[in-house]
C-alpha cells in the first residue's frame, strides 16, 4: 500500500499538481484521507525522503523538494518503467528489437498527426 502512496505522490509532483516547495499533507491528514494507518503513510514518506521527492522540516512540515528538475526526471523514470513493459511484450509476442522500434517509431507518427 505504501508503493502506491508513493507513485501516487510521486505522478502529483511529475505532473505539477504539487509545485516545488509545496507544503504536503501531514502524515495523519493523508492518511486518514487515504484510509490507511499512519505507519504506512510515514514509511512512504521516509522512503519519497529518501529519492529527494520531499523534504521534512521538523517542526514546521513536510513539502516537495525545489529540485527543479525533479518533474522531468519523474516522467523519464515513469518512460522508462513504460518501456520496460513494452519490452516485456514484445518478448512475449517473439518480436525482435528492431519490431518493436518499427512500432515505436509508427506510434510517433500517429501522434504527430494527433498534434497537427
Amino acid at each position: 500500500m505504501y508503493a502506491q502512496i508513493m507513485e501516487q505522490i510521486r505522478r502529483r509532483v511529475a505532473v505539477g499538481d504539487w509545485k516545488p516547495g509545496q507544503e504536503m499533507p501531514s502524515i495523519r491528514a493523508l492518511a486518514a484521507a487515504t484510509r490507511v494507518s499512519v505507519i504506512t503513510v510515514k514509511r512512504a514518506y521516509l522512503e519519497l525522503e529518501h529519492e529527494g521527492v520531499i523534504v521534512t522540516r521538523q517542526g514546521v512540515g513536510t513539502f516537495v523538494a525545489d529540485k527543479v528538475e525533479l518533474g522531468r526526471q519523474l516522467r523519464e523514470q515513469e518512460l522508462d518503467q513504460h518501456l520496460d513493459r513494452a519490452v516485456e511484450v514484445a518478448h512475449e509476442l517473439g518480436m525482435g528489437s528492431k519490431a518493436l522500434q518499427g512500432r515505436l517509431n509508427d506510434a510517433f507518427k500517429r501522434q504527430e498527426t494527433r498534434n497537427l
